[in-house]
């Protein structure tokens, strides 16, 4: 079942107790991203002591939202040797981690017997699956929603047992 797309602040202002994401991808090419990712391959790195330099409306939104209680969580599932595009994201995510999200990575090869959905998602409290589609070069191909119990049922085992085998963001060593 499809419904109307909400924004990221309606889907995570939704949540009462949980919101996970699981990214499965090595690349994305989102249009919001491409300066900064060059800016990254050039050498721009953000120093976490000039937090009015990175903090944006995304960062603003994950507090707000872990402030009244709400658990997110983001587990990453990576190829090794990871891609540039994989340390542009772990080189940032100290900026997840401030705003209160959880993260974890999990190397590709031990995700192999994994029942995994076959899009990258969001989920909100076990019920609401915001699917984010791709194009095969990684552009966002826009966002579906969905309360089909068995696909919330299959993303929420997939990303408990992707979370208890990934690595916490602050012990994972990027190869």
């Amino acid at each position: 079942m499809s419904l109307n797309v909400p924004t990221f602040p309606e889907l995570l202002a939704s949540a009462s107790r949980s919101a996970v994401h699981l990214e499965m991808r090595d690349s994305y090419a989102v249009d919001y991203e491409k300066g900064p990712f060059a800016d990254w391959r050039a050498g721009v790195r953000r120093d976490p002591a000039d937090r009015a330099s990175w903090w944006r409306p995304w960062l603003d939104l994950i507090q707000e939202t872990v402030g009244r209680g709400i658990v997110v969580r983001r587990a990453r599932i990576v190829s090794e040797p990871v891609s540039d595009y994989t340390r542009f994201l772990y080189d940032g995510t100290f900026t997840n981690v401030a705003a209160g999200e959880q993260v974890r990575w999990l190397p590709r090869r031990r995700a192999s017997d994994i029942a995994l959905p076959g899009n990258d998602f969001w989920l909100i409290d076990d019920r609401l699956i915001r699917w984010n589609h791709f194009t095969g070069e990684g552009a966002s191909a826009g966002g579906e929603v969905s309360t089909n119990s068995a696909a919330a049922k299959l993303c929420g085992d997939a990303f408990e047992a992707v979370w208890e085998r990934a690595v916490p963001h602050d012990t994972y060593q990027i190869t």
